[in-house]
């Protein structure tokens, strides 16, 4: 480990010379790619610097035991005490660190949470999901913006599409990937009796043009006027574009802005983001054991979740984690479930490493 750590921290030196070459200032490319790369490691070799210091002052407090001083002998062992527990811990945050970092965690995301099984009240329940989603971006600092919404008229979603844009949302939202089911007595049930339905969430990282080639030959544009719950029109103007891109098949409708042209700059986004997501995934099917080794297999068919309204209960069944606190965790109280499932991943990257 410590080996690779030195390897990390003569290669910071290394960019901060680069970074200060004219060549490279004068490369707009080299010097982002190299910042980029410094930064990405910065906080591990700030980390290991920090693990040194102590691990010097802990050896040389060692030394001063060989003094006759008592007094010396005494504020020696003060010390030692001091920094002992503090160097396994810093040896556990470095093992974290070394963890290959998934190279989309820190992009913005697109989040398309739709309806499934369940009618009305799946679409209900796609509906609090964007809202707990909302919530949650709110507590991050992040900020949210609705592509497309297809509403129901009831507080439901048949389908919404929205991008979060901070630092780090993919991160922590790459875990709601997947399944979505709710229990719960439905507003129409006279009976009393407990339902069961789905939505499901697909989180996609936000793609840079120069990620995906995307040729405007390959795309179809079509224009439409947006309309609203039931489909009637609420725009007498063709401000909604759909997008196909004909190579791969990908279709994106946005009518959510009056502009076309901002429909269309949406649309896009959404277009890159879906066909970088399918070429990973085409990818990362080659890769079957690495994908094991996640937290789930981030099918979008796999259950992982259920909220259980009578018992005002959240498991999620990935981890097997239990939590009696629905209501905080559709106010976005997300971190309760997704740091359980960081550290699990955490635990066995670091294992499949040793």
């Amino acid at each position: 480990m410590f080996d690779r750590l030195q390897a990390v921290e003569d290669r910071y030196d290394q960019l901060t010379e680069l970074l200060m070459d004219p060549d490279v200032i004068n490369d707009t490319k080299k010097l982002r790619d190299y910042s980029k790369e410094q930064s990405d490691i910065q906080e591990t070799v700030e980390a290991y610097r920090r693990y040194k210091d102590i691990k010097q002052q802990y050896e040389d407090a060692k030394e001063m035991l060989n003094e006759n001083d008592p007094e010396m002998k005494e504020m020696a062992k003060a010390e030692m005490d001091e920094l002992s527990p503090q160097i396994p811990e810093l040896e556990e945050k470095l093992r974290v660190l070394l963890i290959p970092k998934d190279p989309n965690d820190d992009k913005n995301v697109i989040v398309e949470v739709r309806g499934a099984a369940g009618g009305d009240e799946a679409a209900l329940f796609a509906g609090d999901l964007y809202r707990m989603y909302s919530r949650y971006a709110d507590r991050q600092g992040w900020k949210i913006e609705v592509i497309e919404a297809n509403d129901t008229g009831l507080g439901g979603f048949k389908e919404v599409v929205f991008s979060v844009n901070g630092k780090g949302a993919f991160s922590r939202l790459k875990y709601e990937n997947g399944a979505h089911r709710v229990q719960r007595v439905p507003s129409t049930e006279s009976g009393g009796r407990i339902h069961t339905s789905t939505a499901t969430v697909a989180v996609l990282p936000e793609a840079e043009e120069v990620e995906v080639d995307i040729h405007e030959k390959d795309i179809r544009v079509d224009t439409f006027a947006s309309s609203g719950p039931g489909g009637q029109s609420v725009n007498t103007t063709m401000s909604a574009v759909r997008l196909t891109h004909v190579p791969t098949g990908t279709v994106v409708s946005c009518q959510d802005e009056k502009s076309q042209i901002k429909n269309k700059e949406k649309a896009m986004k959404v277009l890159r983001a879906r066909i970088y997501d399918k070429f990973q995934r085409e990818a990362q099917a080659e890769y079957d054991e690495h994908r094991k080794s996640a937290v789930g297999s981030g099918d979008r068919s796999e259950r992982i979740r259920t909220y259980n309204f009578p018992q005002s209960r959240v498991t999620d069944h990935r981890i097997g984690l239990t939590l009696q606190k629905l209501d905080q965790i559709l106010e976005g109280g997300l971190d309760e479930v997704i740091d359980p499932l960081i550290i699990e991943e955490q635990s066995r990257l670091m294992q499949n490493a040793e």
